[in-house]
Parts: structure tokens; sequence; C-alpha cells
């Protein structure tokens, strides 16, 4: 049976919310047929004339007009529409939990599950990753998953990277070994689907919620394997080919809805175009030819619109969007192109910023503030010891900032809805 505990409606393109540091929502005029009209100030006007109504039971009926020239008309005020779960949950929560949960550390086959669930509980972290290739099996995984989510009280979201080929953290028995995406584009959509509900049930019984995958990038067949992140190592569906990786990334993204398994659109606004790969240098990541527009977007557009609840956000430059900011620090970027032209409301997720050389520039705090500041919602680092610092610096910046506290709100507010809509936490 498929599950749709996931699938959420997508929010309307000007039917915007605005979220406050108390998590209390107030609805703006959505411009859309059939709404109430008001007045270009939202609640009331002075006229010569106004109109007084009475409400009836099967609507409202006007009474006639009165004269009285200073008469303040009060427009019929917009019901505010109750918050979500998720806002509920996150303004029952302190300053300090709301900032773990928009932390994702990594858990490395080397490292030890019982030092990283002593630190989750004890610094309140929403979010982990596996990482480091685990050859071990599901049944081992399981257990690990298990003593996180008991360390979170069960609420967690345990990620891995599970795009098929090269990229495939979790490997032995209960986990299928699968091909490239290059490979998977080989047989039809329908079966790309099936295959990936079949893959994303195995990543579920392992205590997997979360996979960082698929991979929405579209690399210039003249690039091919000149592209350090992607083409290189066949990671994306199509070469020269939007349209083709956009059918397979919709495809990928419902089979994974299907197992009740997050899927997550990466890496936006594309690294198909860049020769270097953010994860080991800081040299050949700009891309400038992206802009707003462009058809390389066009796999990411349809990832969102079949339901996906994440999009990883790329480390790259691209300075047709924003010449000042690389992407993960970009209100460009993330708020105005993909929350704002793309319409996507869900949770919004780094690359790895721990050890990821394009960031090593900036400071580990900075990294995390400046992501939330432009709009997003989870920072992922590999190495759990910057957890600490990063805290610390969300701390102080909301402390100094209405502003970014109102923003660490609603991006808490956001990955506390995923988890609802994961089945981890409840109202």
């Amino acid at each position: 049976m498929t599950s749709t505990r996931l699938l959420r409606p997508a929010r309307a393109l000007g039917a915007l919310a605005v979220v406050s540091a108390l998590g209390v929502v107030t609805a703006c005029s959505t411009g859309e047929p059939g709404a109430s009209p008001t007045t270009s100030a939202g609640a009331s006007s002075t006229t010569s004339t106004s109109t007084t109504s009475t409400s009836t039971a099967s609507g409202t009926t006007s009474a006639a007009p009165t004269t009285s020239p200073s008469t303040t008309v009060t427009a019929s005020s917009t019901p505010v529409p109750p918050s979500s779960c998720g806002q509920r949950l996150a303004s029952a929560m302190t300053p300090a939990q709301r900032a773990g949960q928009l932390l994702m550390v990594g858990m490395q086959s080397s490292g030890s599950s019982r030092a990283l669930a002593a630190q989750v509980k004890k610094q309140g972290l929403g979010s982990v990753i596996f990482l480091g290739g685990w050859n071990d099996g599901s049944a081992s995984v399981a257990t690990v998953s298990k003593r996180l989510q008991a360390a979170a009280g069960g609420d967690l979201l345990i990620a891995a990277d599970q795009e098929g080929g090269q990229v495939q953290q979790l490997r032995g028995a209960g986990f299928t070994r699968f091909a490239s995406a290059r490979t998977q584009a080989q047989s039809s959509p329908g079966a790309e689907e099936r295959n990936v509900t079949a893959w994303s049930r195995e990543l579920r019984k392992a205590g997997i919620n979360v996979n960082l995958a698929p991979v929405a990038d579209t690399v210039p067949t003249a690039l091919g394997a000149g592209n350090a992140p992607i083409g290189r190592f066949r990671r994306d569906f199509a070469p020269g080919s939007p349209r083709t990786n956009a059918t397979y990334a919709a495809a990928f993204v419902r089979g994974s809805l299907a197992a009740d398994v997050a899927p997550t659109v990466k890496h936006f606004p594309g690294l198909g175009r860049v020769t270097g790969n953010t994860d080991v240098t800081a040299s050949g990541i700009t891309d400038s030819t992206t802009a707003a527009g462009d058809p390389y977007l066009a796999p990411f557009e349809a990832g969102i619109r079949a339901g996906a609840p994440l999009v990883m956000i790329s480390s790259a430059r691209y300075p047709r969007i924003d010449p000042d900011n690389q992407a993960v620090f970009s209100k460009a970027v993330i708020t105005d192109l993909l929350r704002g032209d793309l319409g996507f409301d869900g949770v919004v997720i780094t690359d790895d910023v721990g050890a990821a050389k394009a960031v090593a520039a900036v400071s580990p705090g900075a990294r995390a503030t400046r992501f939330i500041a432009a709009g997003g919602d989870i920072v992922l680092i590999a190495q759990p010891g910057l957890a600490a610092p990063m805290l610390s610096a969300i701390a102080q910046k909301r402390v100094s900032s209405k502003a970014f506290a109102a923003q660490v709100d609603a991006a808490a507010a956001r990955v506390l809805d995923l988890k609802v809509d994961l089945g981890l936490v409840r109202c």
C-alpha cells in the first residue's frame, strides 16, 4: 500500500504566511480566485459611506448604506489559520531546544554510537546521519538507530546518503546494492519508482527515515566527467537533459515517500556546471551560467512537485543569482528563488558544512547562523564536535537579533512539521 503520510499539499505561490517569533501565524491576502476582497491596508479604511451588514445562517446580508462622512469601515477580518503542529511544538520548547532541532551530526562507522547518543541527549540534537561507509548490514545499523532514537526520546531524524552506485553509505546483508542514477534511468520511470520503494523499505527497517537523495543536478554533455562532484561518479540520471533528470528525480521522490522515507532533492540550484567538488576544494566551484528561470532548475521543481519534503543547498557560487554569497549563505538562493519562485515550504538542509573545504574560510558558528539567516533549516556537519560552537553562535545571535530569533523558531517549526509527517512526534 502506498503511504500518503508525507504528502502535503504544496503551498500556492502568493498564499504566504508570516510566522512570528512566538509561533503565531498571520494570514496574508492570497489574491486567489474566490478569496474575500480586502482593502489595500488589509484592516480598515476611512470613507464617506459605510455599510453595515448582518450575518445570517446562509451568509451575510448588506443593510442600507449610511452617509456619515467620517465613519470607519473595518474590513471583514480574515480568519487566522491555526498554527501547524510543528509551530505549536516549537513554541513549547526553550530557545536552546529549538536550536538543537537545526543540527544534523555525523555518525561515523568507526565512531562510538554511545558517545553520540549521550551528545544527542545533552544538546537536544534533532538529527543524525550515518557516514563513513557502514558495511555490516541492516541489523547493525538498526541497533545503532535504536540507541540514538532512545537518547532523543524517539523523535530523531536519522539520515543516510543512499543514492546508488558509488554513493551508498549502507551496505551488507539487508541492503540491496543498486546501480548509479545514470544506470537507474535505463529502466522506465515506473520501474524506478517501484525499485526505490523497495530500497527505501530496507532503510526504514534499519531505522532510517531520511534519505539524502535523489540528485537533481544536470551535467552538460560537453562537461561530462570533468564535473567532479556529479558527472565523474555518474550521479545524474541523464547528462545534458534536465527533462529526463526531472522525470527520474520525481520518480525517486515518489518511491521514497511510498515507503515513509523522506527524500531530499539536491544540490540546489545545481552542481552540474562546476568543475570542483565542494567537499574537497574551494576552487572551481563557481557556476557562472545558472540563473533564475534556468532550464536546469526543472528537476528540482519536479522533485518538489512530487512531494519532496527536503531540499539540499549547494555550497557552490552562483553569481548570476547572488554575486556576493555562496548558495548555502544566500537569501537570494534559499528564500527568494527556492522558497519564493519555486514555492518550496519544506525543510532546507545544507550539504556538509563541517569538513567541506568550500566553507573552510568561514567560522563554524557563522556557517550555522548565516545559513539560518538566509532561510535555511538543518545544518549538516560531519563532525559532532562542531555542534557546540554552532549552538553557542545561534544562541548569541538570537539574543542580539529579534529577526534572527524568529528565523530560528520558524526553522525549528518546519523541522518539527517534518517529524510530524514521519510519525515521530505529534501534538
